[in-house]
């Protein structure tokens, strides 16, 4: 069963760059089906866990994942992608980039040295009456 958050055209794009299937050991389930199941798991915010059946072991998409962003799999893919955008996909051009309000950091990723208070705690931040 599809979900069809993949078109066949933007598929033909990712397929070229993902990789082969193993030589030994159990067959990879489906890219494809995979892929979108990757992609429910991070639009409904959902855990592992509780990703329908239909797109195959939650254990296998999630190690699939894994294996994907250590290898460079996804840079790869995003590459393909930017290589055929056309002016005019505009809405594909949005996909593709990363708005920083919406990524989160640690307090000591912005440059706050350990130990010191930043205001991070819940009591600090609780309005007394």
């Amino acid at each position: 069963m599809r979900t069809h958050a993949i078109s066949d055209d933007l598929w033909s794009l990712i397929v070229a760059v993902l990789p082969a299937g193993r030589r030994r050991g159990r067959p990879w389930n489906d890219h494809r089906r995979t892929l979108e199941g990757i992609i429910w798991r991070y639009r409904t915010g959902s855990p592992w866990c509780d990703l329908p059946e239909h797109f195959g072991p939650w254990q296998s998409v999630a190690e699939r994942h894994l294996r994907w962003s250590v290898d460079g799999i996804y840079a790869r893919i995003f590459a393909a992608i930017a290589s055929d955008l056309d002016a005019e996909d505009a809405d594909l051009g949005a996909l593709l980039s990363v708005d920083s309000t919406s990524v989160r950091a640690h307090q000591h990723a912005a440059g706050a040295r350990p130990g010191r208070r930043t205001g991070g705690s819940i009591e600090l931040q609780e309005i007394s009456p």
